[in-house]
């Protein structure tokens, strides 16, 4: 009866200028992720209420050679059905999905993914999500799957597909020596229906309040 989140929150999303005006002006022609070691499964990414996160995102980008101009993109989102790991049911559901996938790749004698840390990531942060991104899209394939039996024996299904993922992350370093507050800490949201997003707009920048 609580599953549902029926608030809307604000997401930026750190890309490249020329997506970012894409998206503007064409919402519907969205492209999600899709790659294997995605920390929320694959879907469209943003960073919960955080612009200065999207922002330094695309800029790390850049310097790497992977966007031309940073820029981030802001989204009004309302999360529905929501896989939301600030809540115990959900990380609870993950770790059954999780040990019946286990025992999958066990009885096939094969080696389940890895989540790794990155080569140059200083804090071990294990940034290569692999076994994350494994288990979370077992557990919504798995879901589809029983939805859709469901169906064809009964004509319904009490199974219901999630329309987003929110987790919450502690990441880099502490702020100061002993502090209990990390330096890249932050929420993230993965966006698999698209009808979650309301639409796209272009941040403002903050102006002076008399």
């Amino acid at each position: 009866m609580y599953d549902f989140r029926p608030n809307t929150v604000i997401g930026f999303h750190g890309c490249d200028l020329e997506v970012r005006n894409k998206l503007v002006n064409n919402p519907n022609n969205v492209e999600i992720s899709r790659k294997p070691f995605d920390w929320l499964g694959h879907g469209m990414y943003f960073w919960e209420n955080n612009y200065v996160r999207a922002q330094e995102w695309a800029e790390n980008k850049h310097r790497q050679g992977g966007i031309k101009r940073p820029s981030v993109l802001g989204a009004i989102i309302q999360l529905d059905y929501c896989c939301d790991f600030l809540d115990a049911k959900f990380i609870r559901l993950f770790r059954a999905y999780y040990e019946i996938m286990e025992q999958n790749y066990a009885n096939a004698g094969q080696e389940l993914p890895k989540n790794m840390d990155a080569a140059d990531d200083p804090h071990q942060d294990k940034l290569i999500r692999k076994l994350d991104c494994a288990t979370l899209e077992f557990m919504h394939a798995t879901i589809l799957e029983e939805r859709d039996a469901d169906i064809a024996k009964k004509g319904f299904s009490n199974q219901k597909v999630f329309d987003t993922v929110r987790g919450v992350f502690i990441e880099g370093g502490p702020v100061y020596k002993g502090a209990g507050i990390f330096e890249k800490s932050h929420i993230q949201v993965c966006v698999r229906n698209m009808n979650c997003v309301k639409g796209f707009f272009i941040p403002r920048e903050e102006v002076e309040f008399p």
